[in-house]
């Protein structure tokens, strides 16, 4: 077990050292001044090349991309002074050389152009919103997909099982901005007056008497449209194992012994049919992470995703970079976590 961890540990590794190698190449070619952006247009020659030293602008490529992945990792190099201490954060493990030091911190993802603010407090502040609409989102889609897709494998070609491939199938083929948008404007605008639902809104609302509330009410048609898609791949993926796992041996005999048929669901169908249910759910609500950027920003909801789409109609790259990045490790320890909990629910898996 130990061993495999590892391993799974190794590879993920692997996969964000090419993420990071990606982004940052990419993001390097398009076009933009850096430190006009940072400083403004309004500013002397002077201080655009202070910036663009600072940044590390007028080194090479290869240069510059040895000082990023140095700024990210948990584990650097940095020199022993105040105003790295200050910038990092960092506390001292080992020195290297006279005046560097092998250091432990939190990945540095720079600051933004814009707001002058560091990328981790920008991502930290956007990611409760986007957390609690994909946790919302997933819940919805996980108790709705299950019921329908048990359903319709208790009674196969009934009505119920009709509708609830048809639904599925229109789920999927929707894209979640045309959902979003048809969602927003039925029943946040054309029926607003009977679900007493906004177009848009966040997860808190400014009341000039109350002050900071929750608004609960804001959540529910961007976590429906997310949840929409998810939803309908666990209505047919549960189905089509509900259904499998009914017509085997040990179904008939655990009915012979005289179980009964909530018994024998709930002892025996469920646990083995929630395996490549459970793999589906996971790797949904890691995608739902990076999915969420359209219906936030189509309903305004304050997250990762409108975060993303406002720093890249802004070219504020740092932003971008980070929030692409954060991304990346919330799939990579997301899927690690799906193998021991599929390994877990399946007893016929051996991790070697």
């Amino acid at each position: 077990m130990l061993g495999y961890l590892l391993k799974r540990l190794l590879s993920g590794l692997l996969v964000l050292f090419g993420v990071v190698t990606i982004v940052f190449f990419l993001f390097n070619v398009l076009p933009g001044d850096a430190a006009q952006m940072t400083l403004g247009q309004r500013s002397d020659i002077a201080s655009l090349e202070a910036v663009t030293k600072e940044l590390g602008l007028d080194q090479p490529k290869a240069k510059q991309y040895s000082r990023y992945l140095n700024d990210i990792s948990p584990l650097s190099i940095h020199p022993h002074s105040p105003e790295a201490e200050a910038k990092y954060n960092y506390i001292r493990l080992l020195p290297v050389g006279e005046e560097r030091w092998l250091v432990a911190k939190t990945p540095y993802l720079r600051r933004s152009y814009q707001s002058k603010a560091t990328v981790n407090e920008i991502l930290a502040g956007a990611l409760p919103g986007t957390a609690i609409l994909a946790l919302a989102a997933m819940v919805l889609a996980t108790i709705v997909g299950l019921f329908l897709g048990a359903l319709a494998a208790l009674y196969p070609q009934s009505w119920v099982d009709r509708l609830a491939v048809i639904l599925s199938i229109i789920g999927i083929s929707v894209p979640s901005y045309f959902a979003s948008i048809v969602v927003a404007w039925l029943f946040g605008y054309l029926w607003h007056d009977w679900t007493g639902l906004s177009m848009t809104g966040s997860l808190y609302t400014i009341d000039p008497f109350l002050g900071r509330q929750i608004a609960w009410e804001n959540l529910i048609l961007p976590a429906f449209t997310l949840g929409l898609r998810p939803l309908a791949i666990i209505v047919q993926l549960s189905r089509n194992t509900f259904l499998e796992v009914l017509g085997m041996d040990y179904i008939r005999t655990a009915r012979a012994k005289g179980l009964s048929e909530r018994q024998v669901l709930w002892r025996h169908v469920m646990r083995n049919a929630m395996g490549p249910v459970v793999t589906a759910i996971s790797g949904w609500f890691a995608s739902l992470l990076a999915g969420a950027v359209f219906v936030e920003f189509i309903f305004g909801w304050k997250g990762l995703g409108k975060v993303t789409v406002d720093a890249l109609m802004k070219f504020d790259m740092p932003v971008v970079m980070g929030s692409v990045l954060f991304i990346s490790v919330a799939f990579v320890v997301i899927n690690i976590f799906v193998d021991f909990i599929y390994a877990w629910l399946d007893p016929r898996i051996r991790l070697q």
